[in-house]
């Protein structure tokens, strides 16, 4: 199936969840959350991550993560997962208990949409207490989300990117099994694995032409990820954003929806005049209104 069809029949589908002006929302990508080896990105940014989930928390955002969050074509265990990240899943736990998170799934989590699978998500073993706690009971993967204003009937289509791909959305399994026996141990040859638009430019490039491209022809602004290139058109012509990933070399990046506007930021470690380092938000592009 194509991206068009694919796109076509998910808006269709998709759920809707209200805002207005007063809503805050920060939406993310591609974490691959691992079990803590050498294979796992995530590994390098954790501290970043949490600092910028702490700081939209206590700021009253609303977290959306698009897709690709947990690495379950490399990794078959959630819930060692969940223990490696502990800290991280424990703030997701108070946006959940908040009904301030959603979260959707991408091709490298796509067996999230299966309710059976999210079991492991409803408890976790915390080690102060010594016993189980709830984590995110009942926790619904959507592979797609519309946001629409209650007002002006503005909506915001999300998807995670990787739609009417045929490695990464027909044929997911087979490529989920090349990666996991094949690619992934000749990654420490530094061979790069033929199926990620991430680490390949051309493939990357004919994605974010296929999204832009329905975005145009429908005349809906359309946010993704899958690709973790940052995206953030110029001029009002185009309707494709792309929120990046969390997996970039120094940094994280993200989408803030805030005042009916949106912008483009990135985490990172900074140094001060003095030399300290701290964790702080730099804006990329934007705000730039939307309405």
């Amino acid at each position: 199936m194509s991206t068009e069809s694919r796109l076509n029949k998910l808006f269709q589908t998709s759920p809707v969840v209200p805002y207005d002006c007063l809503s805050r929302f920060v939406i993310m990508s591609d974490c691959h959350r691992g079990v803590g080896n050498w294979g796992d990105n995530f590994l390098k940014n954790e501290s970043i991550y949490s600092a910028a989930l702490n700081f939209y928390y206590q700021n009253d955002f609303t977290y959306i993560e698009l897709g690709d969050g947990d690495e379950l074509w490399e990794n078959r265990c959630m819930k060692e997962i969940i223990t490696t990240h502990a800290d991280i899943f424990e703030l997701l736990s108070r946006y959940f208990k908040e009904h301030r998170l959603y979260m959707l799934c991408g091709n490298h989590d796509n067996i999230k949409k299966k309710q059976k699978f999210l079991q492991c998500c409803n408890e976790y073993y915390c080690e102060s207490q010594c016993c189980y706690l709830p984590l995110m009971p009942g926790l619904c993967v959507n592979e797609s989300l519309i946001l629409k204003n209650r007002i002006s009937g503005h909506s915001i289509f999300l998807v995670h990117g990787h739609q009417g791909d045929l490695l990464n959305d027909t044929f997911w399994k087979l490529s989920r099994f090349l990666v996991r026996y094949i690619w992934r141990p000749l990654e420490l040859f530094a061979l790069n694995d033929p199926t990620s638009a991430a680490k390949n430019s051309t493939k990357k490039s004919a994605v974010e032409q296929r999204l832009s491209a329905w975005s145009s022809k429908h005349s809906q602004m359309l946010i993704a990820g899958h690709t973790h290139r940052p995206s953030f058109p110029e001029d009002s012509s185009s309707g494709y954003f792309n929120c990046g990933s969390c997996v970039h070399p120094h940094c994280i990046t993200a989408l803030e929806i805030c005042n009916d506007k949106i912008t483009l930021v990135k985490w990172n470690v900074q140094s001060r005049s003095n030399l300290n380092l701290y964790i702080g938000r730099e804006i990329i592009a934007g705000p730039s209104a939307f309405l």
